[in-house]
C-alpha cells in the first residue's frame, strides 16, 4: 500500500522537536516583548535603565562588528588609493616624457632660430656678394675625403670655387655643381689649403685639413710658434677666394711646427649656409661700381 501523499510532521521526532522549539521561542519572545511593553508603560525609568544595561552588554559585540566593518572598508580604501596612485604615477610619467620631448623640440627650435637670425644679419652684410642660401643635406664622415652636399646648384647661380659659410664661420668651397645641388669641399679635407690670420695680432698662417675632422695651422714665419689653446684664427682674404675675417677655427693644442685646430662651423650643426662670390671678384665688382659712379671726366682720367 502506497504511503499517503501529505505526511504530518508528527511522524518525525526531529521535526516534532524543531516545531516545538519554534513554538516555545515564539511564545517566549512574545511574553518578553509583552513584559517589556508593560514595564515601559508602567515604569519608564526602570525600562530606560534596563535598556541601558542591555546596551552595555551588547556594546563589545557592536564594537567588534564595527571594527571588522571599518577594517574591511579600510582595506577597500587602501586598495583603491594604491590603484589610483599607480594610475596617477603612470600618467605623470607619460606627462614628464611628453614635456621632455617638447623641451628638446623647443631647444632645437631656439638654436635654429638663433642660427637663422645670425644668417639673416650676415645676408644683409654680404649684399651683392651673396649668391644663394641653401642647406647641407649630407656630409661624409668615414671616407678620406671631407665633402658635403649642398641643396642649391648652378640654376641658383652657384659655381665652382665659390666660398660657402655658415652663421658661425667658414664651411668650405664649391668643387662641383649640378642644376640643383653642389659638392662642397670642407675645411678639414686634406686638399683644402687656406690662408688665415690669428686674432687679435694678425699672425699670418696657412691652414690645411688633415682628413680626420681637424686642421693643421702652420705660421708663415716658422720661427714664430706661440699658439695657445682657445685662440681663434680667421680668413685673411689673401688669394682672393675667401673674404677676410670669417671665423675659421679654434686652436686645440700647440704642435712642434704650429697648432692643431678644429673648425668653428661644423657641417653637422650648420644646416643653413650661404654661398658667396669669390672675394677678388666681389672686390672687383665694388671697384667697378665705384668707378661707374664717378663723373665721366674723372673716370676717363
Amino acid at each position: 500500500m502506497a504511503p499517503p501523499r501529505h505526511r504530518r510532521p508528527g511522524f518525525s521526532r526531529r521535526a516534532q522537536y524543531s516545531l516545538f522549539v519554534t513554538y516555545v521561542l515564539a511564545i517566549a519572545g512574545a511574553v518578553v516583548a509583552g513584559v517589556l511593553l508593560l514595564i515601559s508603560i508602567a515604569d519608564p525609568t526602570g525600562f530606560a535603565a534596563l535598556r541601558a544595561g542591555a546596551a552595555e552588554l551588547t556594546a563589545p559585540v557592536a564594537r567588534g562588528f564595527h571594527a571588522i566593518r571599518r577594517s574591511i572598508a579600510g582595506v577597500g580604501e587602501n586598495t583603491s588609493a594604491y590603484l589610483d596612485a599607480a594610475s596617477q604615477n603612470a600618467a605623470l610619467k607619460r606627462q614628464v616624457a611628453a614635456n621632455r620631448t617638447k623641451l628638446i623640440e623647443a631647444d632645437a627650435l631656439r638654436a635654429e632660430n638663433a642660427q637663422l637670425k645670425m644668417l639673416l644679419n650676415l645676408q644683409k652684410e654680404a649684399g651683392d656678394q651673396l649668391v644663394a642660401i641653401g642647406n647641407l643635406v649630407s656630409s661624409t664622415a668615414s671616407s678620406s675625403r671631407r665633402i658635403a652636399i649642398l641643396s642649391v646648384g648652378s640654376s641658383d647661380g652657384v659655381a665652382i670655387g665659390y666660398p660657402v659659410r655658415a652663421a658661425h664661420g667658414l664651411v668650405g668651397r664649391v668643387i662641383e655643381t649640378s642644376p640643383n645641388t653642389a659638392k662642397v669641399l670642407l675645411l678639414s679635407d686634406a686638399e683644402n689649403v687656406i690662408p688665415v690670420i690669428r686674432v687679435p695680432d694678425g699672425l699670418p698662417a696657412l691652414a690645411n685639413g688633415l682628413g680626420d675632422g681637424t686642421i693643421m695651422i702652420r705660421p708663415v714665419d716658422l720661427g714664430v710658434n706661440n699658439f695657445k689653446r682657445g685662440q681663434i684664427v680667421v680668413t685673411s682674404g689673401s688669394g682672393g677666394l675667401y673674404p677676410p675675417n670669417i671665423p675659421f677655427a679654434s686652436i686645440v693644442r700647440k704642435t712642434s711646427d704650429g697648432a692643431l685646430a678644429r673648425p668653428i662651423a661644423s657641417p653637422a650643426s650648420s644646416e643653413h649656409v650661404m654661398v658667396l662670390k669669390p672675394y677678388q671678384e666681389a672686390a672687383k665688382q665694388v671697384l667697378d661700381t665705384a668707378l661707374e659712379a664717378l663723373p665721366k671726366g674723372e673716370n676717363e682720367e
